[in-house]
């Protein structure tokens, strides 16, 4: 196994790493995602002779072995059709299964525990002609080989990984600026309510919002007052609050704290910042979706932080019975992260924003294309043309209404989300009455297809689609 060879090549150093063996690719990994896939699955493309990295998959590990063979085919067709589209067809593939143990479970009983998932994924890509060359589960602190047969270098018990920060891969990064953000519990613990939090206090607040709220945004026909307040109103608060959030002080001395206590320690400030009215007033008003298109406009320069900011504290006040309406706070933490070049936080955000809402599509086209690597600058600059275009019917004295914004979802001409009924859950916006209703049918749709066309192509984004438990309004998501 030492003999393999397999280079990762930064696009911004120009520098070639050669990588010997399970070890250093199993150190290579959190390198190559930005974090440490805590219970993922993830297939990295090789390409040429010496195995170049190329195109990445991750998703979460199924609990039920029953969905073993299906989410292996499609993660297998998912990279081979992903990677084909951008570069050559791949040569290899390389498996990772990262998964800490269970209560009373080693290392050891993990790895044999996944074994089957692991042949799966295996078969899966071998279905493509493409081998499998390494498969290695990470767990408890080793890595283990489900190829390689030579107990002297890959032991039943598994290896120790290496030290952190001690390997040329680590290194490499450092100089190029590369970050490891924890692990993905860790990133994901910044997008959502705080568990065994007292969420009653904002639960009753969204309660109050709700009934004022939402049958304002439901107000007919398309320029109906109350919808139009509510959202001068809600983007008027978000001004405020980015405001207030960008006054902050900075936690001193944060370099010296533990690592990730400083991300959670900033995350509470943020929430000191932020009462449960506030908080409730703009979740509910984000769920118009042109309040929520105009808000994506807060994407860069010195507005960007504190907008990042914002929208991820809205996302951890998404209490139950609310979890689904987080899809518009978590799909804006996801473009504004996306559109300041964190790719690993913009996934990880647009991945829980699907989770809470499968059929919330501007979070679909977001996840979609950040996965396919493609430039935000495109519809940084629709978002650009747009404000100017507000602001100059302002100045004209013609104001603005629910035309004067985007929209971001570029689908059908009814404006609900994912075709359902505009009553039902959060996507509460009423047919007929979306950001270009008022104008005609073949300017939006050059509109949409100027905005989206390099993201519009059909294929699922890379998520693990657990079942949908119903309630009382859409139903809500479970699993990761």
């Amino acid at each position: 196994m030492n003999t393999n060879r397999h280079e990762s090549h930064s696009s911004t150093t120009a520098q070639q790493i050669t990588l010997r063996g399970p070890a250093e690719l199993a150190d290579a990994l959190p390198f190559m995602l930005g974090f440490h896939p805590s219970d993922s699955v993830v297939l990295v493309s090789l390409h040429g002779e010496r195995g170049r990295f190329g195109g990445r998959v991750r998703v979460g590990i199924p609990r039920s072995p029953r969905e073993w063979p299906a989410i292996a085919e499609h993660l297998a067709d998912c990279l081979v059709d992903g990677v084909s589209r951008r570069e050559d067809r791949p040569d290899a593939i390389v498996v990772f299964l990262c998964q800490e143990p269970r209560p009373g479970e080693s290392g050891q009983r993990v790895m044999e525990r996944l074994r089957p998932f692991a042949q799966r994924l295996r078969t899966a890509c071998g279905a493509h002609d493409i081998p499998v060359l390494e498969a290695l589960c990470i767990s408890d602190g080793r890595y283990f080989s489900y190829c390689c047969p030579d107990p002297r270098c890959c032991p039943p018990e598994g290896t120790p990984l290496s030290l952190s920060g001690t390997s040329v891969m680590a290194a490499s990064a450092a100089y190029a600026g590369i970050q490891v953000r924890g692990t993905l519990k860790d990133m994901e613990a910044r997008l959502r309510p705080p568990a065994g939090a007292a969420d009653a206090p904002q639960r009753a607040a969204l309660n109050e919002a709700a009934a004022v709220i939402v049958p304002r945004i439901l107000d007919a026909p398309a320029r109906g007052l109350g919808r139009l307040e509510t959202r001068e109103t809600t983007l008027g608060l978000v001004r405020r609050l980015l405001g207030r959030f960008a006054a902050a002080p900075d936690l001193p001395a944060r370099a010296a704290l533990p690592p990730f206590q400083g991300p959670a320690a900033s995350d509470a400030r943020d929430d000191d910042l932020l009462t449960a009215d506030e908080a409730a007033t703009l979740i509910l008003g984000l769920q118009d979706r042109d309040t929520r298109d105009q808000a994506a406009e807060w994407m860069e320069g010195p507005e960007a932080t504190p907008a990042l900011r914002l929208w991820r504290a809205l996302a951890r006040r998404c209490v139950p019975p609310y979890q689904e309406y987080a899809a518009a706070p978590l799909t804006l933490a996801g473009w504004v992260a996306w559109s300041t070049g964190d790719e690993p936080s913009a996934r990880v955000a647009l991945g829980l924003a699907l989770e809470a809402d499968p059929d919330y599509l501007f979070a679909r086209l977001l996840h979609q294309a950040c996965n396919e690597g493609l430039d935000p600058e495109a519809l940084r600059e629709c978002l650009r043309g747009e404000r100017d275009a507000r602001l100059a019917r302002a100045e004209d004295g013609d104001g603005f209404g629910p035309d004067a914004v985007l929209d971001l979802d570029g689908g059908p001409d009814d404006d609900t989300e994912g075709g359902t009924d505009p009553g039902s859950g959060p996507g509460v916006v009423a047919p007929g009455t979306g950001p270009l209703a008022a104008t005609p049918v073949r300017q939006r749709r050059r509109t949409r297809r100027a905005t989206l066309r390099a993201a519009a192509r059909p294929v699922r984004p890379v998520t693990r689609r657990a079942t949908t438990r119903r309630t009382g309004r859409r139903g809500t998501r479970s699993g990761a």
